[in-house]
């Protein structure tokens, strides 16, 4: 086996600011810190307590490239378990560098995407859905996805994983030895029991299945699609929405012919706006080209906002949701524009006539004058925190994961089936170890170095 290696690497952004921070792992790392680092006192950092800061300079020879403080941390307590030091430089992309490049000269290599994190994991400083989630940590842009990622992070989801496994373990080790006494015809797992854990296992594993489509959204942003006819005022309600000019607004038709995209922040939720072609029969080519864009976009929506003005008739709304057929998963918001045009009279009249959208929700605002556009705030955010996931919940937002839950699903129904319908114990117990093969998969207990290799490698260098 190759010998595990120091490595090191830039752990700050690229560009310039007051400090950046390069960072060591490995058995060598305070050795070969040592002998570019110079104190004010002359003390080595080897004899150096654990978990300290040193002030000091780092120099090639007699040459002084900068002041730095290096911080501490001896295996096991450090973010890999090894040896790690931390260089907190100045923020100059030449000093940054030239003390990257004195390291590698005096004995470290650089580190690869996602290495220190690698290292972590292998050294069982966290398993490995803990270390997907340190990547969705440092990508997370809003606060929903942060919440998830720290929970992850702090093996909420982990702990649910194993509590999952620990219920099928036992059972698997007695349908195993019961084999070894077949010619006996002896029973040492309680079918009964063993039927009450994969009914309560299954329950546990669909809640977690279905709440991907929840935590996915919260991850990347819960995607909304502005649609409607030319000028009932998409692109004034999106400029309204992100309160800058986005779009060009017109009273020219087709004015809108490419979606525009931007994202809003809405109490710590992600929401990706798009305001697409306005739908109508045209012979423009370049509009007919932004209205098949749009139907494109209408499918990926989890929400769409159907513009209408509040002139257009009860049976005209109709035809238009008729026309965007949302899917189950998608919620469709009939939004009434340009309350401000039309009499109270009128619009009591539409308000009565609102009822015959059901189930669509059906909200009246004026996107120019910002007339109730605060109540589609919250009309958005409450279509995700009216879901079923009650505080606390474990809400899975990787893709891997919802992959190997979902086939651990599949075999925990064969199994429950098997035992429900008298099947042999060596076939249930296939289906069982199934099971726990895929929710080995998530933490990393079975884990090949393909499956390691791509899930690292998105990760950035010097993490």
């Amino acid at each position: 086996m190759k010998e595990i290696s120091t490595i090191c690497a830039i752990a700050t952004a690229a560009g310039h600011g007051a400090i950046a921070v390069i960072r060591l792992s490995g058995d060598e790392a305070i050795t070969i810190t040592d002998k570019v680092f110079r104190s004010p006192s002359g003390k080595k950092l080897a004899g150096q307590k654990p978990n300290t800061i040193h002030f000091g300079s780092i120099a090639d020879n007699h040459e002084i490239i900068d002041e730095v403080l290096v911080s501490l941390f001896k295996a096991p307590y450090s973010y890999t378990g090894e040896d790690v030091v931390e260089i907190s430089c100045h923020g100059s992309g030449y000093i940054q560098q030239q003390i990257l490049q004195l390291l590698i000269k005096t004995g470290a290599e650089m580190a690869k995407p996602g290495e220190f994190t690698m290292r972590a994991f292998f050294n069982g400083k966290m398993d490995l859905s803990q270390a997907e989630a340190v990547a969705d940590i440092i990508s997370g842009e809003s606060k929903a996805s942060h919440d998830m990622a720290i929970n992850q992070i702090r093996g909420g989801f982990s702990t649910e994983i194993h509590i999952l496994r620990s219920k099928l373990l036992d059972f698997c080790s007695l349908l195993e030895l019961e084999l070894d006494f077949s010619e006996e015809d002896v029973e040492f797992a309680d079918r009964t029991q063993l039927k009450a854990n994969l009914d309560e296992i299954q329950i546990h594993l669909d809640k977690l299945v279905k709440s991907f489509s929840l935590g996915n959204v919260l991850k990347n942003g819960v995607p909304v699609a502005i649609v409607g006819r030319p000028n009932v005022g998409k692109s004034t309600l999106l400029n309204s929405l992100l309160q800058e000019e986005k779009a060009i607004v017109s009273e020219i038709a087709g004015t809108t012919r490419d979606v525009i995209e931007d994202v809003i922040n809405i109490d710590g939720i992600e929401f990706r706006f798009i305001d697409t072609a306005g739908i109508r029969h045209t012979t423009d080519k370049i509009e007919s080209m932004g209205i098949e864009r749009t139907f494109a976009k209408i499918e990926q929506a989890r929400i769409i906002l159907l513009l209408v003005e509040a002139s257009q008739t009860v049976e005209d709304i109709k035809k238009q949701i008729e026309e965007i057929s949302p899917s189950p998963d998608q919620l469709l918001i009939v939004v009434v524009n340009k309350i401000d045009l039309i009499t109270d009279n009128n619009l009591e009249t539409l308000l009565g006539g609102s009822n015959g959208f059901a189930p669509c929700p059906t909200l009246f605002l004026s996107a120019k004058r910002h007339i109730n556009t605060h109540a589609l705030n919250e009309l958005l955010l409450s279509t995700v925190k009216d879901s079923n996931v009650q505080p606390g919940d474990i809400v899975v937002s990787n893709a891997r994961h919802y992959e190997a839950l979902s086939k651990a699903l599949e075999a925990t129904i064969r199994a429950d089936e098997g035992l429900t319908n008298g099947l042999a114990s060596d076939l249930v117990a296939q289906d069982i170890r199934e099971v726990l093969y895929y929710l080995s998969e998530i933490t990393g207990e079975i884990a090949t170095n393909e499956i390691l290799g791509n899930i690292f490698s998105k990760f950035c260098i010097g993490k």
